[in-house]
């Protein structure tokens, strides 16, 4: 992977997993915990595809069970999120354009369920039925609904600062608090049924006119030699 994307996703996770520990986890909703570390992944597989999403899934993965209060075998939620990394990077979009939020939406609700039944079914095989006392159906359906309700507000801004740091012409430009303006409105796009990022033509538009002046003003500089 390239530095940028190390450092990013890096800082990325530990602040979501530094958040749903001290935070989500003590909110004692009933079922599950809000999983932001997945919704993080998640949002940095849909821009650097499987390969990507699978390098940064079993980092945060393992970060997960080494970070306290884990009380399970360690390397166990890193095979769960490196799988779900890679499946979720498979519906990257073409060209990096997202044309509706159904799709991220969907990847949303199937890797809340199927991380869960990963990790209970990992969980299976090294003897620990945990899952089996909380109530499996229980937990899958809280864990669907608790990351669907906040995926519009973490996986648009997440895939917007990688983009970002990519150099990716459809990351939206702009200067001074730009970040925390185009995570508001790409949010509220996600939650109109669109993507809420701008394609970057404004930028192609000013290198053209850009171009055109140049070749205008050498013109002019022409016709003065000549005279």
């Amino acid at each position: 992977m390239r530095i940028n994307r190390v450092i990013l996703s890096s800082a990325l996770i530990v602040v979501a997993l530094v958040v749903q520990v001290s935070v989500l986890a003590r909110l004692q909703l009933p079922g599950a915990v809000p999983d932001l570390v997945l919704l993080t992944v998640l949002g940095l597989a849909l821009v650097y595809g499987h390969l990507g999403g699978a390098f940064v899934g079993f980092g945060a993965g393992l970060l997960c069970d080494l970070a306290p209060p884990a009380d399970h075998a360690a390397g166990r939620y890193a095979l769960v999120l490196c799988l779900v990394g890679y499946a979720a990077g498979l519906a990257k979009p073409d060209h990096g354009r997202l044309r509706s939020a159904t799709g991220p939406m969907v990847v949303v609700v199937c890797a809340a369920i199927g991380s869960t039944l990963l990790y209970a079914g990992v969980g299976a095989l090294v003897g620990d039925t945990a899952a089996r006392h909380v109530g499996l159906t229980n937990l899958l359906f809280t864990a669907a609904v608790y990351d669907l309700l906040l995926a519009p507000f973490t996986v648009p801004l997440i895939m917007a600062l990688a983009r970002r740091a990519e150099n990716d012409p459809l990351a939206e430009t702009s200067g001074g608090g730009g970040s925390a303006k185009n995570g508001t409105s790409i949010a509220s796009g996600w939650l109109s049924g669109g993507t809420g990022l701008r394609i970057g033509n404004q930028k192609g538009g000013l290198r053209v006119k850009a171009a055109r002046n140049r070749a205008a003003r050498a013109g002019r500089i022409k016709g003065v030699k000549r005279l």
